[in-house]
């Protein structure tokens, strides 16, 4: 018996000798009157034993069956023993049928020797910034390198985007973290969603220590690449100063280090191609499950224009002067420039060179394109590097030659011989101290 059921025992004993009366032991036990005459009867009718809980000893009506807790140890042992409770539930009922709360799963797994993954720690104070009011008034961004492939092939990192306001989730695997990712994400948010109003990220991509070295050579553009375009695009950048800032993002990724792994260990990705693959579906499901509805249903985002080409924009631009051979260098690549329609040669003129994110490069004169070289391919695109299709170092006529008037082509060419009076045909004999010594006569043969 319990210390309270011991107690109860005692109060009926003193009623019983007539030393206590039910008001008195309702005080005691702090219950009614009316419940106290209950246990009265009960106590007077089964004595001490009676008092004791009737559950007690009974096997609870909701209790998990013996076989469904072993078959969950048993698949927590070979397949999850690295699962979160919440997720393994959904992994439990989609895959084997078995729906099962997730504290319950906690206590299974805690008595199998599987607690959870994760431990909460001690974390610093800060104060809670409330999401946007709609869609598209900003997006967090930032990258994640992680063992994503499990060994399975190359490291690569997660370039994704998050929704302030709907935790919408746009991503993208890449060999690494760099500008020409974030604008391929950028790219396809802004012709699915729009553009957004506001980016919030880490400094790591506005290079201010590059833009610092532009600002020493005494020139006043200080934006890196990805600033500018996004200045174009009439999108505020927002600089994070720690990583707490832009929780939103860094806590997804926390869980598609634990989720996302999942699945593609599931399907066996061991290349980047496969993992992009695996990363479509896996966003489209998690979307749909954790998506939440803004404050405001209007959109903050702005319409891309269909007028408007959006490879135009989204370019990395580099000026060069042209050399006198008609060459420029980018990237330790000389690229030799073909004669123009207006203009034979562009030797000492300042040309634009702009890197699409497909790795096309573009020489423009005037905002005119006079110049185009492919990336070679089976090689990652990176941001300011550009190793080309061809040799363009020689210059051999890679373009069609300018066209010349036929009629003067077919012309005969007749040999040219001077006058007698050409100064060609002059002798004028041998001098000594700048005096005539001998004249030599002219000779009329041409």
């Amino acid at each position: 018996m319990t210390i309270k059921e011991l107690k109860r025992v005692e109060v009926m004993k003193l009623i019983e000798v007539g030393k206590m009366t039910g008001k008195q032991a309702a005080e005691i036990m702090k219950i009614s009157l009316r419940q106290t005459r209950r246990i009265i009867e009960k106590y007077r009718q089964g004595g001490a034993e009676s008092l004791v809980h009737g559950t007690r000893g009974k096997t609870a009506h909701n209790q998990l069956d013996a076989k469904l807790v072993a078959e969950i140890k048993r698949l927590l042992r070979e397949s999850y023993s690295d699962y979160n409770s919440l997720h393994l539930a959904e992994v439990l009922s989609e895959r084997h049928g078995i729906n099962i709360s997730a504290s319950s799963l906690t206590r299974i797994r805690r008595d199998a020797g599987f607690p959870t993954p994760y431990q909460k720690k001690r974390r610093k104070y800060y104060s809670r910034r409330e999401r946007k009011s709609m869609e598209g008034e900003m997006l967090q961004a930032d990258g994640s390198n992680h063992d994503w492939l499990e060994g399975r092939g190359p490291r690569i990192t997660l370039i994704a985007y998050i929704d302030d306001a709907t935790n919408k989730v746009y991503a993208t695997f890449r060999e690494t973290e760099d500008a020409a990712g974030y604008l391929t994400v950028l790219r396809e948010i802004c012709l699915q969603d729009g553009i957004p109003q506001s980016i919030y990220m880490d400094k790591r991509l506005s290079s201010r220590k590059a833009a610092s070295l532009i600002e020493q050579m005494g020139k006043e553009d200080t934006q890196s690449q990805f600033e500018r375009i996004l200045t174009e695009l009439g999108t505020e950048l927002i600089l994070a100063h720690s990583p707490q800032a832009k929780g939103r993002i860094e806590r997804l990724f926390k869980t598609f280090q634990d989720r996302l792994v999942k699945e593609l260990r599931q399907a066996g990705a061991n290349n980047l191609k496969t993992a992009n693959t695996v990363l479509k579906k896996f966003l489209r499901k998690y979307n749909q499950r954790f998506m939440l509805k803004a404050k405001q249903e209007e959109s903050a985002f702005v319409p891309w224009s269909a007028s408007q080409c959006i490879d135009d924009l989204l370019v990395f631009r580099y000026a060069r002067t042209v050399n006198n051979d008609n060459t420029i260098r980018f990237d330790n690549q000389i690229l030799q420039l073909p004669p123009g329609k207006e203009r034979s040669s562009y030797a000492k003129a300042k040309v634009s060179l702009h890197q699409n994110l497909n790795g096309m490069l573009a020489i423009l004169y005037q905002d005119i394109q006079i110049a185009s070289f492919k990336h070679k391919s089976n090689i990652p695109i990176r941001v300011g590097k550009f190793i080309p299709a061809r040799d363009y170092s020689n210059k051999e006529k890679l373009f069609e030659p300018r066209k010349h008037d036929k009629t003067s082509a077919q012309l005969p060419q007749k040999p040219y011989s001077p006058k007698t009076d050409h100064p060609w045909k002059q002798n004028y004999g041998y001098h000594l101290n700048g005096k005539l010594i001998q004249q030599n006569p002219i000779s009329d043969s041409g």
